[in-house]
């Protein structure tokens, strides 16, 4: 991964093992002050331990750790400055909203009166002044989740991690706090490290994405960058959703060729270590795929032939799926103010195409863990 200069938080070839099992291998990591990065992966990966190494909660088998440039390796987590909010909310039952967030200035020595100046602001930021009097059973879920917050926040952590804590909140109330917590983050400049397997979490609000794959990262970069531009087949299948056409590598060039039993393929992206009759896996994402009637006089390269067997309205967008006679299914996704007249409707024979610059080709992955 790329280094940034001061990080808040530096990885430097940590490894862990549990029972004999590796599940974090030889990882580098550097976060810069005021990032918000989201480490995405799949279930087994080792994001939940990374973040417990960073935390303090775990101590790694070979590396170090270093916040703000201090070797934590081997301190505890309230040696740290770092502060962690769980999928639990935590929160003390028997005392008030403000007193709950005052909790870690009052740890930290400070006075009743400084303590609660700093608990006030924290509930002021989350917007939560109001309710600084009731107790947490008195709040909504998505209210007791902006006071665990706050009570992190108020500790002055140089480093805030977030173990998937929106995974208990309803759809509704997790878009909501997905917006408070990038604007509470925005707002102090703070530095967050996002623990998720919730892909659209992870895109809404990061600045940079951390990709995870058995123990290791395959991927750091925006999201943009990890989407448009993945490293690999199987951070592109992983993330998001794609098409894939099974292919053999015939040409390198602008674009470069491909052998399908659909026919001829070109992709804009042929990854460097392909060669000549490789078997390959060109990847192309369902928002660059386009389904033609089938007398289209389509070119004849990114042209396959299928049937249109399912169109789902999807808000204002529009969910189209075709299959061929191979059993290749392929995916469309496009606006409803876009669609032609007349419409494609199921059953109809289609040609799926696609621009060369849209499709990136690998070679053949390991798709081990793309589901788990």
């Amino acid at each position: 991964m790329s280094p940034a200069a001061n990080p808040a938080v530096a990885l430097d070839a940590v490894s862990k093992s549990y029972d004999g099992r590796l599940v974090v291998s030889d990882v580098s990591l550097s976060v810069a002050r005021g990032d918000f990065l989201a480490i995405l992966g799949p279930s087994g990966s080792g994001k939940t331990t990374v973040m417990r190494l960073i935390g303090g909660f775990e101590t790694p088998d070979a590396g170090r750790i270093l916040i703000d440039g201090e070797d934590v390796t081997e301190l505890p987590p309230e040696r740290r400055r770092v502060n962690t909010v769980f999928q639990s909310y935590a929160l003390f039952p028997h005392l008030s909203v403000l007193d709950n967030v005052a909790y870690g200035p009052r740890m930290q020595g400070l006075s009743r009166a400084e303590r609660r100046k700093k608990a006030g602001a924290m509930l002021d930021l989350v917007r939560l002044t109001d309710a600084a009097a009731l107790k947490p059973h008195q709040l909504s879920g998505g209210m007791q989740q902006r006071v665990a917050l706050a009570r992190a926040l108020a500790a002055d952590p140089a480093v805030l991690l977030l173990d998937e804590p929106l995974a208990a909140l309803d759809r509704k109330l997790r878009d909501e706090m997905q917006r408070e917590l990038r604007r509470v983050q925005s707002e102090l400049g703070a530095t967050f490290i996002y623990v998720t397997h919730d892909q659209e979490e992870a895109f809404g609000m990061a600045d940079r994405l951390a990709v995870m794959r058995e123990g290791r990262f395959v991927q750091e970069g925006a999201p943009a960058e990890i989407y448009d531009r993945p490293a690999d087949a199987w951070v592109a299948l992983f993330v998001g959703s794609a098409n894939t056409v099974p292919a053999r590598f015939v040409q390198r060039g602008s674009p470069s060729e491909f052998r399908s039993d659909h026919g001829p393929i070109a992709a804009g992206f042929a990854d460097p270590a392909l060669a000549v009759g490789d078997a390959a896996l060109v990847v192309v994402r369902p928002e660059a795929t386009r389904f033609l009637a089938a007398n289209h006089g389509a070119a004849t390269t990114n042209r396959i032939a299928a049937r249109l067997v399912d169109s789902v309205a999807i808000g204002p967008s529009l969910r189209l799926r075709a299959v061929t006679d191979g059993g290749g299914a392929f995916e469309s996704i496009i606006a409803r103010s876009a669609v032609a007249t007349p419409a494609l409707v199921p059953g109809d024979a289609v040609v799926v195409t696609f621009d060369a610059e849209a499709a990136r080709a690998y070679p053949e992955p390991d798709v081990k863990g793309l589901r788990g």
